[in-house]
């Protein structure tokens, strides 16, 4: 079996909801990464097999197979093909995972992975929320599942109540987790650690003016703690707010995965090697502690010890779960979301999975560090973690 190599992992900045980003149709937003991998790699696009991409709100402008439209929308000749994928959350690291796998197998040697999700233009749960409004269906869960876990709907927000309780957080806990994930962003934002990882995007500011995207909209670089306490729970005596929860976002972000035999015939340069990959399921009712299991057999099946791995990225979905995997995983709270999460970065759903990639892989070679290993939590009780090795 042989190896797959990561040769670029960009993303695009982070736009929030009504954003610098809001003009851009996510078809061209998609395409625009893909082009950027392919220019900056130097690759033929002709000699990519296939592009595989994660998108949450397939519907409206992410309908109709939004993989195939990244394609068509870009200048890669339509001899490319394409596919798109839903887990969730996850469905960008998913699609990274089938391109190792296919790369690794060799049937095929160049392949891009990619997400995009607009979330001005197509709202978080847009598909139920259309299906209603027209009268069809009664919905995604039918009432075997409903019976079989004895809930009427399955919610994120009820599941991160859920696992506050279970692992012993408190509002205020959860309220310096997201305090810090603001002042580590604004840092790597401000330094320009950010720099390598993100492609520059015209776009135009509230009044309309043209300008160059180039930095994360989400950072509040005036978070304070007495701000963040000041916001209303999402429910009466709970402890998730709109503060200690990741951002809707708008992006995009890709990676470009390829065989030994690809390095050799186009003169590529990796910048990565994927070392593992894993994808585990649980209770898809508090469904967002499943990182924890899924990374225990991470480690065990790459035979990797903690102790190895030199930096994580968990997703700031909401701060509790990387705060309870720290807690069950034994993890050093200094090597974890080094540049800050989703809380301050945005969570841009179907993009997320590559877009922590580029985070994590140059954030490793910026700090001439080895491995890291990449999780978050999926709609389903579902998480993927892939454990890379830095490279150069």
């Amino acid at each position: 079996m042989t190896d797959a190599y990561i040769v670029e992992a960009l993303r695009t900045a982070g736009g929030r909801r009504g954003g610098a980003l809001r003009d851009w149709h996510p078809a061209d937003l998609g395409a625009a990464v893909l082009d950027a991998l392919v220019g900056r790699s130097g690759i033929d696009p002709g000699a990519i097999d296939d592009v595989i991409a994660g998108c949450v709100g397939q519907v409206g402008e992410q309908s109709f197979h939004i993989g195939r439209n990244m394609v068509l929308a870009s200048s890669l000749p339509d001899s490319v093909p394409a596919v798109s994928i839903d887990r969730q959350c996850g469905s960008s690291q998913q699609a990274l995972h089938f391109a190792a796998q296919a790369v690794m197998s060799g049937t095929q040697d160049v392949v891009i992975a990619a997400g995009v999700e607009s979330m001005t233009r197509v709202p978080m749960g847009s598909p139920v929320i259309l299906a209603a409004q027209a009268g069809v269906g009664t919905g995604p869960w039918p009432p075997s599942i409903k019976q079989r876990y004895g809930v009427e709907q399955f919610s994120q927000f009820t599941g991160a109540e859920m696992m506050a309780g279970k692992y012993g957080f408190s509002r205020e806990e959860l309220d310096a987790f997201a305090l810090d994930s603001h002042r580590k962003a604004a840092a790597a934002s401000d330094t320009g650690a950010f720099d390598r990882e993100i492609l520059l995007l015209d776009a135009t500011d509230k009044e309309g003016n043209p300008i160059v995207h180039a930095r994360d909209e989400g950072i509040r670089r005036d978070a304070s703690r007495d701000g963040l306490a000041e916001l209303k729970t999402l429910v009466p005596n709970g402890v998730i707010t709109a503060g200690n929860a990741s951002q809707v976002c708008d992006g995009a972000s890709g990676v470009l995965v390829v065989s030994e035999r690809a390095l050799q015939e186009h003169g590529l340069t990796p910048i990565a090697r994927i070392d593992h990959l894993t994808v585990t399921a649980g209770d898809p009712v508090i469904m967002l502690e499943e990182p924890i299991r899924a990374t225990r057999r991470a480690l065990e099946r790459s035979g990797r010890a903690l102790a190895d791995i030199d930096l994580y990225e968990v997703n700031e979905a909401f701060a509790l779960v990387p705060l309870a995997w720290l807690k069950e995983i034994g993890g050093d709270p200094a090597l974890l979301n080094v540049n800050g999460g989703a809380i301050a970065l945005g969570h841009p759903l179907g993009a997320s999975g590559t877009k922590l990639m580029a985070t994590l892989v140059h954030a490793l070679r910026a700090r001439g560090l080895r491995f890291g290993l990449q999780t978050m939590c999926e709609g389903g009780g579902i998480a993927n973690v892939t454990i890379v090795e830095a490279l150069g």
